[in-house]
């Protein structure tokens, strides 16, 4: 048995009122498949093109490592130089990920690459994000701390998406004052026996292609797998449902804080605590 997935539904390309009518008021999930074909970036952007304009710069690199609490908040595992980093992509698998890199601060020529597109969403202009990845690698499944609305720009091979809204939380084994579900489930292939709550979750699923974009509503989780090398970028905008809003500034003043001062006086037995709880929480909706 397999995870309740339908496909995320694709369209060539959209016009403002047709993506705000049928995608963003109804906070529901669309692969635009030709939106950005004009830009610079759709002939420019690959790997080799990254490494001639940003290979002399260090980025931090993250892999799947459990959490640990000496961990500070998207700490970093590794560095390295861009260009000794795409070289590794290419030669072989690696699980080491760049995450929420700003490209506009680091490397501001590629602004000239792409323009903010007009979904009829106010884009936060100084936080494009670029996200790279080798072979197999991934990202657990999580949410974003200010659950903002995301378009999702791929660049590069081929990417595996799995989307779950909000109101799917209680199946997902969701680890309290977190925003991620139990790391050791695979969503690729998940254990439904030892994970029998997941039966119950509704999601959707993709694969994003060279310059195709993914809007991920609201607080959508999200797992994304690098069936090949590549790279995505993510622009976003803030939430605008009062609910969601409200739970970003929890996340951001709150949350956050709690967990790390948690983390501080606990140490792993603050993490061991969070996912047992996570388990004896899901189960509750699993009888």
């Amino acid at each position: 048995m397999k995870l309740n997935l339908q496909d995320i539904p694709r369209v060539k390309t959209i016009t403002k009122e047709e993506f705000m009518s049928q995608y963003f008021r109804p906070q529901k999930p669309v692969v635009i498949e030709h939106f950005v074909d004009d830009w610079p970036a759709y002939s420019k952007w690959n790997l080799d093109y990254i490494k001639s304009v940003a290979g002399d710069k260090t980025v931090p690199l993250y892999d799947d490592r459990p959490v640990d609490f000496k961990d500070g908040f998207n700490e970093p595992h590794a560095k390295m130089k861009m260009s000794e980093y795409i070289d590794l992509l290419k030669r072989e698998p690696t699980k080491f990920r760049i995450f929420l890199w700003n490209i506009l601060k680091e490397v501001p020529q590629l602004q000239n690459d792409f323009t903010f597109p007009d979904f009829g969403l106010r884009l936060m202009k100084g936080l494009p994000m670029l996200f790279f990845g080798g072979t197999d690698s991934y990202t657990f499944m999580h949410y974003d701390i200010d659950l903002a609305n995301i378009f999702h720009f791929h660049f590069e091979g081929k990417k595996e998406i799995i989307l779950f809204d909000q109101k799917q939380n209680k199946y997902l084994y969701k680890v309290p004052h977190a925003l991620i579900t139990r790391e050791d489930i695979d969503f690729n292939n998940p254990d439904l026996d030892k994970w029998p709550a997941l039966k119950k979750a509704k999601g959707y699923k993709t694969e994003l292609n060279h310059g195709e974009v993914l809007y991920m509503p609201e607080g959508y989780w999200h797992y994304m797998r690098y069936i090949t090398p590549g790279f995505s970028m993510s622009l976003r905008a803030i939430a605008r449902r009062p609910k969601n809003l409200g739970k970003a500034l929890y996340n951001v003043f709150v949350m956050r804080n709690y967990d790390n001062l948690m983390r501080r006086i606990k140490g792993q037995d603050w993490i061991d605590w969070k996912n047992e709880e996570a388990i004896k929480r899901t189960s509750k909706y699993n009888s």
